[in-house]
């Protein structure tokens, strides 16, 4: 938060210097981020790391059952997860990222590129070093950098009401003391455990449309008390007793 109130400052003085010598900064500029910063509008037919950048934010909002391939390329997949985006923030829903989709993920993002309402430590109680789990640390903390946009978008969808994160990262150690699966994905860093303010059951079914392969939950073996979300190569959805 302190990154954010700071960001803020910088702003305000950015904009009275910019009054003092006569700038006018117009609506179609969008500014700069401690972040990331977009430098070019995106659209259907381009690539690069740039477009892999905006997938991330926007992996939160593919559509019922999909995942959206962080992959670089701006195909029809891409635009219309920016569509959504855009209508869920209640901007000009074109499917073309420009200066007010960016400067929307700008006010969505703190200087470490989480979201707003989610933070690395809640992703990982396990160590700091994200080390020790089923792929290099960089992997673990660039999975769980993934899956908070995709909460993001899920907490947004829910009237931006609290979801409570009780577990995340884990190593193998730290998988073993929980007593997890040896083939948990909180071993790659992208698997999630929900609890909180919602039933488990909307958490459950809401998740169907941002992004998770995978949702475990009530009815499901030891998922009574929380949800699992997370990514995987094959869809497994299983909350029985919420009709999933």
């Amino acid at each position: 938060m302190f990154a954010r109130a700071l960001r803020l400052a910088l702003s305000i003085v950015m904009i009275a210097s910019f009054a003092v010598v006569g700038t006018v900064v117009t609506a179609g500029t969008a500014q700069a981020d401690g972040c990331y910063s977009w430098g070019r509008t995106l659209k259907q037919g381009m690539s690069g790391s740039d477009v892999r950048q905006l997938q991330i934010r926007v992996s939160g909002y593919p559509g019922y059952g999909n995942v959206l391939a962080l992959d670089g390329v701006y195909g029809p997949a891409t635009a219309a997860a920016v569509t959504r985006f855009q209508r869920a923030y209640g901007l000009s829903a074109d499917g073309v990222a420009g200066p007010q989709t960016f400067n929307k993920i700008y006010a969505l993002q703190d200087n470490d590129c989480t979201p707003i309402h989610f933070t690395y430590p809640e992703l990982n109680r396990c160590n700091s070093t994200w080390s020790g789990g089923a792929v290099s640390a960089s992997t673990a903390r660039a999975n769980a950098l993934v899956s908070m946009w995709k909460l993001e978008a899920l907490r947004h969808a829910l009237g931006d009401r609290p979801i409570n994160i009780s577990s995340g990262f884990r190593s193998y150690a730290c998988n073993n003391a929980a007593g997890g699966a040896s083939t948990s994905r909180h071993l790659y860093g992208d698997g999630v455990d929900l609890v909180g303010s919602h039933s488990f059951c909307t958490l459950a079914k809401r998740a169907r449309y941002h992004g998770f392969a995978s949702i475990l939950g009530p009815g499901y073996p030891d998922h009574n008390d929380h949800v699992h979300v997370s990514t995987r190569s094959s869809r497994h959805w299983n909350a029985p007793n919420c009709g999933i």
